[in-house]
This record gives structure tokens, C-alpha cells and sequence, in this order.
């Protein structure tokens, strides 16, 4: 593990930029930046263009460790280079941002309320071609949609079983038990996802360091204990389908909790702006969303 980028993601002020959309994302990512499915054909040729939107983005004076701790990469795009190097060395490097890894395969379909993460039997593979790169962490995404004590004990007991053995590799694995944003029991939910994510930090052992990306809480400061845990490294919010303009407003009464927003982020990019526009735009995003994490 790489002391000097643990110490940045752990202390420093900023937040984790999510460039992780994948395939099942992807179409409407590029569609929300303005190139329609028309404008490609295959898959090829789709993450071609939502490489050259990442790359836009990333090389933007805008985008850099100043006020971005860490930036979750889709394994093509880690597989893929900027400016002549790999992904992963070229954002820590040239912009003092830590790389992370997406590593889950998708959601599973619902079963109790929630969607766990399907297998992944390529794993281990994964992670070593994610430490050769110079990956730091991961992030693997579960959603809760009710209130189902079973169902909540299932995507965290699978959360922290893969989390701990991505520890056991030296990477910082990122939890993400999504709760969706629409869930008629969102409140609810969050109670008993609190009381299973602590009995499971309580249980880790002092070297095993996870992180948490959780959605923003119906209660202010609701995630407190695990903001104060000394096993979290950080507790990062996703936006969830939030605007820009509301996830800013709920994380900024969430003390300690940064952002790892992803739509939020790109929210107005478009592939026809000048790059002085985008640059702009880019700009203004990410100031407001790193003086919503400052709180």
C-alpha cells in the first residue's frame, strides 16, 4: 500500500471522483454528454468515446489533487492510456490523484429487497493487474430498495467477505451498499444498514482498512460512528440520481462525509463545448462539490 496516497485520500480535503460507468452505463453517460448511440457502433467503439470523454475530463486544468483526492477508473479504462501512459500512472503522477478500481461484475436480480453483486471469478486476476498499474483501492456496488433485514445482512455480510480479501491484497476496498434513493423505506433501511456495517468494522482486525460509499443519509450526520471508525480510512456519499445542486446541499449537513459522485460531476459536460467552456463548467462543478465535502 502506498503510505503517501493513504495519507492523502485519509486527511486531506477534496473528494473521489467516479469515472467508473461500464458497459450497462455507459450508452447513457455519453448520451448525457451529448453523443448519441448513433455516433458509434459496438462496444469497441463505445468505449472508445467514453475513453476520449475520461481523458477530457482528467486532463482538464481543471481536474487535479488539489481538490480531488481520488478518481474510481472502469477496468478498460485502466486497461487504456492518457498521454502516453497507463490510466492509473498517469492520474497520480501528473495529477496527484489515487487511482481506484472498479472490481464488481454488476447487480444480480433482486431477491430480499436488494441486489447483491453477481460473482467474480476473475477476481484475484483483477487485482494483481490492478497493483502492477498502481492501484491503490477498489469499489464493488450493491443496492438496497426495502427496509428487509435479511436482505440488508446479505449485501453487507458479501460486502465486507470480498472487502476483507481485497485488504488481504494491500488495496483499500471501497463498500458501497447503495441504498436507492427512491425506496419507500429509505429511513428505515439506513437504520439497519448502520447496525450491520458496524458490527462488521467492529469485527475487523487493526490492519484492515476499508473505505464506505454510502448514500446520502434521510438523517443529518447519521453516519458519525463510522466516519469515526478507526478501520474506515474515509466515508465517501454517492449522489444516487440527486442533481448536483441537491447531493451538494445534503452532503454539506453531513460532517466529515465527502463526495464520490459520478453523474453529479459530469452533470452539463457536453462533447460540443469549446474546452474553454468545458473547462469552465468542469471547474465550477468541481469547486462546489469540494466545498460541500469541507463541512
Amino acid at each position: 500500500m502506498n503510505k503517501q496516497q493513504l495519507a492523502k485520500v485519509r486527511n486531506d480535503d477534496g473528494f473521489i471522483a467516479a469515472l467508473d460507468q461500464s458497459g450497462g452505463s455507459t450508452p447513457k453517460a455519453l448520451r448525457l454528454y451529448g453523443i448519441p448511440e448513433s455516433d458509434y457502433s459496438g462496444d469497441e467503439e463505445m468505449f472508445d468515446k467514453v475513453h476520449e470523454m475520461r481523458t477530457r475530463i482528467i486532463t482538464s486544468p481543471s481536474f487535479g489533487g488539489t481538490r480531488i483526492l481520488g478518481a474510481i477508473l472502469f477496468e478498460n479504462t485502466m486497461d487504456r492510456e492518457i498521454a502516453g501512459k497507463p490510466t492509473a500512472e498517469y492520474l497520480w503522477e501528473e495529477k496527484q490523484v489515487v487511482p481506484f478500481l472498479k472490481v464488481d461484475k454488476g447487480l444480480a436480480v433482486e431477491e430480499n429487497g436488494v441486489q447483491l453483486m453477481k460473482p467474480m471469478p476473475d477476481l484475484d486476476k483483477l487485482l494483481d493487474r490492478g497493483l502492477k498499474k498502481g492501484i491503490f483501492g477498489t469499489k464493488m456496488r450493491s443496492v438496497i430498495k426495502l427496509a428487509n433485514e435479511a436482505g440488508i445482512r446479505a449485501i453487507v455480510d458479501q460486502q465486507f467477505e470480498i472487502g476483507k480479501h481485497i485488504a488481504g491484497k494491500g488495496l483499500v476496498p471501497i463498500i458501497e451498499p447503495e441504498v436507492d434513493i427512491n425506496s419507500p423505506e429509505k429511513a428505515q433501511a439506513e437504520v439497519l444498514l448502520k447496525a450491520r456495517l458496524l458490527e462488521h468494522l467492529n469485527a475487523l482486525e487493526p490492519d484492515q482498512l476499508v473505505m464506505l460509499k454510502l448514500t446520502l443519509p434521510e438523517q443529518d450526520d447519521f453516519y458519525k460512528e463510522c466516519i469515526d471508525h478507526p478501520n474506515v480510512v474515509r466515508v465517501v456519499a454517492l449522489s444516487g440520481g440527486y442533481t448536483r445542486a441537491e447531493a451538494n446541499k445534503r452532503l454539506a449537513r453531513n460532517h466529515g462525509m465527502v463526495a464520490s459522485f459520478s453523474r453529479a460531476l459530469s452533470e452539463g459536460l457536453s462533447a460540443q463545448q469549446s474546452d474553454e467552456e468545458f473547462n469552465r463548467m468542469l471547474d465550477e462543478s468541481i469547486q462546489s462539490i469540494f466545498d460541500a465535502s469541507r463541512t
